[in-house]
Parts: structure tokens; sequence; C-alpha cells
């Protein structure tokens, strides 16, 4: 089922790279193919249609590089892939939300469990059902934070920046109220944010990061468990952003090394292979 020797991972933008620095660190010897879609990010506020699109265009692009497993960074466009879609492409395929929602129902002691992330999955209700379906006396408490993932994007993301913080206390003050003990970040942006979260939300609130999540799940997952030395990165985005090597070595926590551009809108999105007699 596998083929390559590479890990995909995408994402609508920077944001990705939070789970492959924990790639990195869990296994340092696997080989990883991230593609940020940079020019078109956010995807937060775009319709179903067009984040699908985006997605099966990341997919493919990946797919001609021989990745032997695709990890879907993206809150926004794992909400938006039909499980039908997924379970048939080529390589093995996993996405933030389950992981993050198993990981937050773990954690959770009174059940009382939130999840921030973009209007779009949100909107889709695809982490409420994934808690609900695991756990359904579980109470969810979601809550969309659209100006996260530009105030990430353009290096707003210090513990005491007060543009942020406002921001988050007025996005979390109803997740305050309602005596949450989990938050799931559903953007793999908030991670660069967990401490201002945290100090807004309190002592006794456990941040769950989906991308962490994902990346651990998807090396549970392969045979060999994730190799161990001798691992490459190679990052490719589809715009050089202004502040680009800064806001991307935030998120890895390491310097980026071999980038290159890839111009997104002339790769066609993913279909599918017909199955024989159709």
């Amino acid at each position: 089922m596998t083929r390559g020797g590479s890990i995909g991972v995408f994402d609508s933008g920077l944001g990705g790279l939070t789970a492959v620095r924990q790639i990195i660190r869990l296994a340092p010897g696997e080989d990883i193919i991230y593609f940020g879609d940079t020019a078109r990010v956010p995807y937060g506020n775009r319709s179903a249609e067009v984040i699908i699109r985006y997605a099966r265009q990341a997919i493919a692009f990946l797919l001609t590089k021989r990745v032997k497993f695709l990890i879907d960074a993206c809150g926004t466009m794992s909400s938006a892939l039909d499980d039908d879609f997924t379970s048939a492409l080529p390589v093995p395929y996993i996405g933030v939300i389950d992981a993050a929602a198993k990981a937050a129902l773990a954690a959770s002691q009174n059940k009382r469990i939130g999840v921030i992330a973009t209007a779009a999955t949100i909107n889709s209700s695809a982490f409420q059902n994934a808690l609900k379906k695991e756990e359904p006396e579980a109470r969810i408490f979601s809550v969309s934070c659209p100006l996260f993932v530009p105030l990430v994007e353009n290096g707003y993301i210090e513990r005491d920046n007060t543009v942020t913080r406002l921001v988050a206390e007025e996005y979390l003050a109803d997740m305050r109220e309602n005596d949450i003990d989990t938050l799931i970040l559903g953007c793999t942006h908030y991670p660069l944010i967990a401490e201002l979260i945290s100090g807004v939300m309190g002592r006794g609130v456990t941040l769950i990061d989906s991308g962490f999540e994902a990346a651990k799940a998807a090396l549970e997952l392969m045979p060999e468990g994730g190799a161990r030395e001798g691992g490459r990165l190679e990052v490719f985005t589809s715009d050089c952003p202004l502040g680009f090597a800064a806001i991307a070595a935030a998120f890895l926590g390491q310097r980026l090394e071999n980038t290159a551009r890839v111009d997104i809108e002339e790769v066609p999105a993913y279909i599918l292979p017909k199955r024989k007699g159709e």
C-alpha cells in the first residue's frame, strides 16, 4: 500500500510546519515533503467546494513526489474531505480531526470540551461529530477564530502581545464561562500562540495540539513506526510571503533549508481512478 520513502504533509499555509516539527521530534529519520499553500491562505472563509479543490491539488502535487503517507495538517481541509475520497487514495491518509478528538476525550475529566478553529471547520461540525461519535455524552463548545491565522502569519505570536491577547479574550470569553477542561486547537497555526491562549483560559484547561496528534497517530500507523536517523525535509510553497524565513522558522523551531515554489494553480486536482465496471 505504501510507496516511496517520504511522508507528505500539507496545509493552507505554514502552520502545518508545527506538525512537521513533531514528526522530526518523534521520528527524526523520516524524510518529509511539505506543501504550504501560502498564496491562497487563509482558507477559513472559503466555500467547501473551493477548499476541496485546493486540498485535491495539494494531494496531487505530493503524489507526484511519490510520498508513502499523507498527513493533512489543515483542520479546514480535513473537515472538507470526505471519508470515501480519503480512504480510496493510493497511500494512507490521516487528517487532524479524529486524532485530536480522541486525544481530547482521553484528556478530559468532565467531558466538557472546547474547539477553536476556522469558520469553515466549525461550520462543518467535523470536530463536534468526531467527538460525539466517540463520546455521545460529551458537551462540545465551538468558536471560530478567523483572526488568529493572519495574526500568526504576521508574527503576532508573543505571549504578551496586546493585539492577539485582546482578540483571544474576545473569542474565548464564552469558553471560560462554560467550564471546559480541554480545548482543541483545531488549526495548526494556533500552537504558536498556545501560551497566550493558555494564559487567557487559565489553569486547569488542557490544550490539544491537533497537528501533534495527527503526526503521532500517523507514525503509529506506519509499519516501521517511523525511521530514526537520516531524515531530510523539503518544503514547497505556492508563494514566498514577506518575512517567510522568520515565520517558517517560528513554526518549525529551526531554520528552513531546501525550499522551493510551485505554481499550484497549474496542478490539476486529484481525481480518484474509476473502479472496474463504473
